[in-house]
């Protein structure tokens, strides 16, 4: 790895990797479009889940794969080529005329994302020193805070004022001007390596991850296929373990995940974001639904959790040097609990200040667990697979999401369906799934919480 840059050079170019890696936490502006892009294509709820699995799948399929090439010809030319595609895939979404189009749109955008967030940390960290690695990542992760605060406000605004395309339009110039600007980056020298790349585990790797997250996105009705699907992968995956083990440089080396603290630490992770997905996919409806708000205002709202995680990475910068990264992510896990939890209580009567305040503290603990995963893992992993680093805490987090979108989909219709064949109006029917889907929520997030726990208690009964 090549020397820091200096530090006029590096906060330019910290500043250059942040606004490229906006256009992927602007996406939050497509949540407060469901509703619309629900009316305008005539799609029933459980339907409009693809738009965001199309996009989550593809980048989740290829984030490993993205990161180990960047970490073998540079992280800024993945960089680069990322906005280029991200750009293509804007303009197909917003011009998309029919649904299967914008599907296809959000597959070109989750192929060009997938090359912008599996080396943007390792962009991020390759311009400072060692000693500045939690802080960087605490910037960048704030950075990605602000992006999402910042969808569901343009996204409310420009739905109103232009219809539901405009939310995939306003990052079209975006992505533009950041691959403009992305020269401005001192690009990392990276260590030589005359060992073959691992196409073959690369294939592997997406043989498995590809069916399970389709698996786990289909409705329950379709289990002949979701049991086939899960097979599929189970095969593939014993396959890709088996020939990473015997490769010289395999695209992730399994023996990292007999480190107890590493798997625990990822599955945490998983957990986590399974338990928040429910916030974005759900409380647009809420919003709309039961409050009455229009795009503009519940846009606002919707942007909350994301102005928490800024907060909370703010916090988690600051603290995890001092207190460490496990009690950090403890923190960050428990005030999430404590937000979801006070989701479940929502109704058309809960004041507005409740409302704020669950989803200010739900994203405030995202915030402080964020950091301090991404920290852990990229500190475990060599600097010379930074960009193998990064790209797993997004698969986590994406694994997660995807779980979390087909679960919290299915809780919310299962309990607001037997609601309406009790007799409920559909708006108490929609209540009684709303609730019961974050009940789910808080419970995943409780589990995160008692596989960090058991982690530190056998950690500290090693050292006692």
């Amino acid at each position: 790895m090549s020397e820091p840059a200096p530090r006029h050079r590096a906060a330019r170019g910290l500043t250059v990797v942040c606004l490229g890696t906006l256009v992927a936490p602007l996406d939050t502006a497509v949540n407060i479009a469901l509703p619309a892009i629900t009316a305008a294509f005539s799609l029933q709820l459980a339907d409009i889940r693809w738009v965001v699995i199309a996009y989550v799948l593809t980048y989740s399929c290829l984030l490993l794969v993205c990161g180990k090439v960047g970490d073998r010809i540079g992280y800024r030319t993945i960089f680069q080529l990322g906005l280029g595609v991200s750009a293509a895939g804007f303009a197909l979404c917003s011009l998309a005329a029919t649904y299967p189009w914008l599907l296809a749109g959000r597959v070109a955008q989750g192929v060009g994302v997938a090359l912008v967030l599996s080396c943007g940390p390792a962009l991020a960290t390759s311009l400072y020193d060692e000693g500045q690695r939690t802080r960087t990542l605490a910037m960048y992760a704030a950075a990605t805070s602000v992006g999402a605060a910042l969808g569901p406000v343009l996204g409310g605004f420009l739905v109103d004022r232009f219809g539901w395309s405009a939310v995939f339009a306003m990052r079209f110039p975006l992505a533009v001007a950041a691959l403009a600007a992305s020269w401005l980056i001192p690009d990392a020298t990276l260590a030589r390596t005359t060992s073959r790349f691992d196409a073959v585990g690369a294939a592997l790797l997406i043989g498995w991850l590809a069916p399970l997250l389709l698996a786990l996105s289909l409705r329950d009705h379709d289990w002949v296929l979701r049991l086939a699907l899960t097979g599929v992968a189970l095969a593939a995956l014993i396959a890709f373990v088996l020939y990473e083990r015997r490769h010289p440089e395999p695209i992730i080396r399994p023996s990292l995940f007999r480190d107890l603290e590493f798997t625990m630490m990822n599955l945490m992770s998983v957990a986590v974001y399974f338990a928040i997905f429910s916030v974005l996919l759900l409380v647009p409806y809420f919003l709309v639904r039961v409050r009455g708000l229009e795009a503009g205002p519940g846009g606002l709202l919707l942007a909350l959790p994301a102005v928490g995680g800024f907060a909370g990475a703010w916090i988690a910068g600051r603290t995890a040097p001092i207190f460490g990264v496990r009690p950090v992510a403890l923190s960050g896990i428990v005030a999430t609990i404590a937000g979801l939890g006070g989701i479940v209580a929502w109704d058309g009567g809960t004041q507005t200040v409740i409302i704020i305040a669950a989803l200010l503290l739900q994203g405030l603990g995202v915030g402080l667990f964020q950091v301090a995963y991404t920290d852990l893992v990229t500190a475990i992993l060599p600097r010379a697979d930074r960009g193998v680093a990064g790209s797993l805490t997004m698969v986590t987090r994406t694994i997660g999401t995807v779980a979390g979108a087909s679960t919290h989909a299915a809780v919310q219709r299962a309990y607001a369906e037997a609601a309406a064949l009790a007799g409920a109006s559909s708006d108490v029917a929609f209540l009684a799934g709303f609730r019961a889907a974050f009940a789910v929520a808080t419970a995943a997030a409780a589990v995160a919480l008692l596989l960090g726990l058991v982690r530190w208690r056998r950690e500290r009964s090693a050292t006692a």
